[in-house]
């Protein structure tokens, strides 16, 4: 183990925004230029591993805590940006670019949002390795938040890693009914479960790389910075429960399944004027969505036990995710 390098500042914050920026812009650069999705989400998964390694070889603090920490955030890396990887060559584009591939300025704003994702989210590993750390000494490995920590990125990869393999069988069987949500696997029991997973694989990081903090010695400015690296899990749950993840997945869902029953222009006409459905799709989805937990994993015969506003307070089965036919029609009229 060397001595650790300074780079621009103690706690790498500067030379890992930096990294990052040049590498997202690099990759929008080529996204524009050819006008495909091909490294759009590889480019967002692969920044996190060349952080963490970079990190670490500046650091040259190769205690287990830092390994640990440092190849978690490696793997799951790894396996985000070559699942999406895969995924993306499998079906040739993402839709999700579809009204903004081609608009410079919304494009340059998903790759913007793309750099605070990466820089944010990294930051507690990006600390863990600073020197601001790794100088002050760190308590031996084994304490309570790293065995805790361990546990709960474990969970949350296992979780995370199978529910994206299952839904992505799902979809390319043949079998597989397109009338009705995936309700095998893990999605029998939550209707997110990668966005679940995804959220304890960062308290797990995080979890694990504040134990120099919380049972060690040192100055105030360095234990500051790892608590206040609690931002990373934090802002992971605020942008799956109220930006790109929650939001953007349910009302679109529930309103294709409506489609699927009721092909004709959609209304808020009374129940008495509604016509007969066209199939069992809309049926199927509120079926699935009344006894399915919106992320926490659960049987579903006892989510649907729980009474309503356990449901939306700490199952977090808010409101906002609801949608009812007509409602697009209502929101636009208010709107004018």
């Amino acid at each position: 183990m060397g001595d650790p390098v300074d780079v621009l500042d103690r706690y790498y914050l500067a030379i890992t925004l930096l990294v990052t920026m040049a590498y997202q812009l690099s990759g929008f650069a080529i996204a524009w230029t050819f006008q495909f999705d091909k490294i759009t989400d590889f480019t967002g998964g692969s920044n996190f591993f060349l952080l963490a390694l970079l990190t670490l070889l500046l650091g040259q603090e190769f205690s287990p805590r830092n390994v640990v920490a440092s190849v978690f955030l490696m793997v799951w890396a790894v396996r985000i940006a070559g699942f999406l990887l895969f995924r993306v060559l499998k079906t040739g584009k993402d839709d999700r670019f579809d009204d903004i591939r081609s608009h410079f300025f919304k494009f340059f704003g998903f790759w913007i949002g793309q750099i605070l994702w990466v820089w944010v989210v990294s930051l507690p590993v990006t600390v863990l390795n600073s020197p601001a750390v790794t100088h002050r000494g760190q308590p031996a490995f084994g304490t309570a938040s790293d065995i805790l920590g361990i546990i709960i990125w474990v969970i949350g990869w296992v979780i995370e890693s199978l529910a994206d393999a299952q839904k992505f069988r799902y979809k390319q069987s043949p079998h597989s009914p397109k009338d009705k949500p995936i309700d095998v696997g893990l999605w029998a029991w939550s209707r997110h479960p990668p966005y679940f997973g995804e959220i304890l694989c960062w308290w797990g990081i995080w979890t694990l790389s504040v134990a120099p903090s919380l049972h060690g010695d040192g100055d105030s400015g360095a234990r500051s910075a790892q608590l206040g690296a609690l931002v990373s899990p934090l802002f992971t749950m605020i942008l799956l429960l109220f930006g790109s993840g929650v939001p953007t997945a349910e009302k679109p869902a529930a309103e294709r399944y409506y489609k699927m029953s009721y092909p004709g222009p959609i209304s808020s006409e009374t129940e008495s004027d509604v016509p007969r459905p066209v199939n069992a799709a809309w049926a199927n989805y509120q079926a699935y969505r009344a006894q399915t937990s919106l992320l926490v994993p659960m049987p579903p015969t006892v989510y649907r036990a729980l009474p309503g506003w356990l449901k939306k307070t700490v199952l977090l089965d808010l409101p906002m995710y609801e949608w009812t036919p007509g409602q697009e029609k209502i929101e636009s009229g208010a709107m004018a």
